[in-house]
C-alpha cells in the first residue's frame, strides 16, 4: 500500500462532510477534478472503496464510515500539534480559527476583530459563522479553534468561559408604542416572529414565552433579526430580538422597543474550545478581547434612547 497523505485524508474529510464533490472541492479550496484525483488514489492506496458515487450525492461506504472516524481522530491530533507549537511563541499570532453565531455576528463582530488587531498585531483571524450547533461539531473535530456561541453547550469536550449576559427587548409596529407591554400569557395570543428552526435564539425567546409545547395563536419563521424587524414594521407582528441587535436593526424601521417587566428574558454569551486544546491561555485572552468589545458596545448603546446596557453582565 502506497503512503497515505495528510492532504488526501483532508479532502477525504471534505468529502464525507460534504456528500458531494463540488461543494467539498469548493471547501477545500481546489478544483473538483483535483480532488476527484486525489480521492480515487487514496482508495487505490487503501484497495478498497471509500464512497458510493451517485448521480447527484455520494455517500459513505461501510468501511468509509469507519474510516471517517479513524480520520477524524488523526486530523485532530495534528491540529493539536500544531496548536501546541503556537502555544510555545510569545504572544499570540498566527492563524486563529474563530466561530461566532449569526445573532451575534453583525453587532458584535467588528468589534471584536478591530480590538484582536490592535491587541495582537501578528493575529489572522479567520471566522466562521454559522449555527450553534455546526460550531460545536466543527470546535469538537478541530476544524475551528474556538466559537463565541450562547451557554451553556454543556459537552464535556468542551470548555467554556461565560463573557457577558444581555437581555432581550420587544420589538412591535410604532403605533404599538402607548400600548402595555405584553406578559408572556399575552404574548401567546399575539403574532411571534421567530427565527426559524435550528437557531438556538429561537429556542431562548420560546422558553420565555412557555411556547415550546403551545405554539402561538400564529407563528412565522425567517432566517435573519433584520427581517424579523422588517416584517413588524409593516405591522405583520412582535417580535423579539437581543439588545445588542436593536441600535443596527432599527435604525431603518418605524418601530417601538421595549423592556419586559418583571422577569426578563435573556441569554448568556460565551467562548467555547476543546478542553485538550494546548491553545487555552490564549483563547481566555481572546474571550477578554470579546467581553471588553461587548462592553463598549452596551456603553454605546446605553448612550441611545432605544436600550439600555444589561443588568446582568459578570
Amino acid at each position: 500500500m502506497n503512503t497515505l497523505t495528510l492532504r488526501q485524508l483532508r479532502y477525504f474529510e471534505a468529502l464525507a462532510h460534504h456528500r458531494h464533490f463540488g461543494r467539498a472541492a469548493k471547501a477545500s479550496a481546489i478544483s473538483q477534478p483535483a480532488l476527484s484525483v486525489q480521492i480515487k488514489e487514496l482508495e487505490q492506496s487503501l484497495g478498497v472503496d471509500l464512497f458510493e458515487r451517485g448521480a447527484r450525492q455520494v455517500r459513505l461506504t461501510r468501511f468509509g464510515e469507519t474510516f471517517a472516524t479513524r480520520v477524524r481522530d488523526i486530523l485532530r491530533g495534528v491540529e493539536e500539534l500544531e496548536d501546541l507549537a503556537r502555544s510555545s511563541r510569545a504572544g499570540l499570532a498566527g492563524r486563529l480559527r474563530l466561530g461566532i453565531i449569526p445573532t451575534i455576528a453583525p453587532y458584535l463582530l467588528p468589534s471584536v476583530i478591530d480590538g484582536l488587531s490592535r491587541s495582537h498585531e501578528g493575529l489572522e483571524v479567520h471566522v466562521r459563522e454559522t449555527l450553534t450547533t455546526t460550531l460545536v461539531q466543527e470546535v469538537e473535530n478541530g476544524q475551528i479553534d474556538a466559537a463565541i456561541v450562547a451557554l451553556p453547550v454543556s459537552e464535556p469536550s468542551l470548555s467554556e468561559l461565560k463573557l457577558f449576559s444581555e437581555n432581550f427587548v420587544l420589538v412591535r409596529p410604532q403605533a404599538d408604542a402607548w400600548k402595555p407591554v405584553p406578559d408572556r400569557d399575552s404574548l401567546k395570543e399575539m403574532r411571534l416572529l421567530l427565527l426559524e428552526e435550528g437557531h438556538c435564539f429561537r429556542e431562548q425567546a420560546l422558553s420565555f414565552c412557555i411556547l415550546s409545547s403551545a405554539p402561538p395563536r400564529e407563528m412565522l419563521d425567517v432566517s435573519s433579526l433584520s427581517t424579523l424587524v422588517q416584517m413588524v414594521s409593516a405591522g405583520i407582528g412582535v417580535t423579539l430580538i437581543p439588545e445588542m441587535a436593536v441600535n443596527v436593526e432599527t435604525r431603518s424601521a418605524p418601530v417601538s422597543v421595549a423592556h419586559f417587566e418583571g422577569t426578563q428574558p435573556s441569554r448568556t454569551i460565551g467562548m467555547i474550545w476543546r478542553r485538550t486544546s494546548p491553545l487555552a491561555d490564549q483563547l481566555r485572552q481572546i474571550g477578554e478581547t470579546v467581553r471588553a468589545a461587548a462592553e463598549a458596545l452596551y456603553a454605546r448603546a446605553a448612550r441611545k434612547p432605544h436600550v439600555t446596557a444589561p443588568d446582568d453582565r459578570p
